[in-house]
């Protein structure tokens, strides 16, 4: 083979691998043009919504005293304001201070806050509670059993839950002071 046919076919392997380069690269896009449409039709699909009624569930208290558990079915007849949050989530960390300063208050009107963590540890949580003087429940869903049956997708979410135990709001991501009053005043016990 003389060095003119070696450069033809140095030059026709280059194109080859090229394709082949190319060709994965429009693959690996549209895969994840295709992943994103069926995530985000899945994520508009919640497993609890508005209209419906809140699952009960059972899950240890962190902020209790001694070893407590505590069901969503014990504050029927109160709204309740039911919030997924992790200690890595830096939104679910500004609004917990929002949460602190309205609880007492909204707690005499017959409002409850629920925050339920989904942090691997509990350690983690108990240090974010006491770093924040947190006095409203915090509980641990350290298997993610609740999180699936409420079909949690981003952190935090809140469900606004009214006195029978009936979804009335369903809040994606953070909430700012006044929303949250606004939505705690909807679900005031009448």
């Amino acid at each position: 083979m003389n060095k003119v046919e070696l450069g033809k076919q140095k030059k026709q392997i280059k194109k080859r691998r090229r394709l082949i380069f190319r060709t994965i690269i429009i693959m690996l896009l549209f895969a994840a043009l295709i992943f994103a449409v069926v995530s985000n039709l899945s994520a508009d699909e919640a497993a609890v919504d508005v209209g419906d009624e809140a699952p009960d569930f059972q899950l240890k208290h962190l902020n209790g005293s001694g070893e407590q558990t505590v069901r969503l079915s014990d504050f029927e007849g109160k709204g309740v304001m039911l919030n997924f949050w992790a200690t890595y989530c830096e939104p679910c960390e500004r609004e917990m201070p929002y949460m602190e300063s309205l609880y007492s208050q909204y707690q005499d009107r017959g409002v409850e806050i629920v925050a339920v963590s989904v942090d691997a540890t509990e350690l983690v949580v108990h240090n974010f509670v006491e770093d924040y003087n947190l006095t409203f429940p915090v509980l641990h869903d350290k298997n993610s059993q609740v999180l699936d049956a409420y079909g949690i997708k981003p952190l935090p979410t809140s469900f606004f839950i009214d006195e029978n135990g009936v979804v009335v709001e369903r809040v994606l991501g953070e909430l700012t002071l006044e929303k949250l009053e606004g939505y705690l005043q909807q679900i005031e016990p009448s």
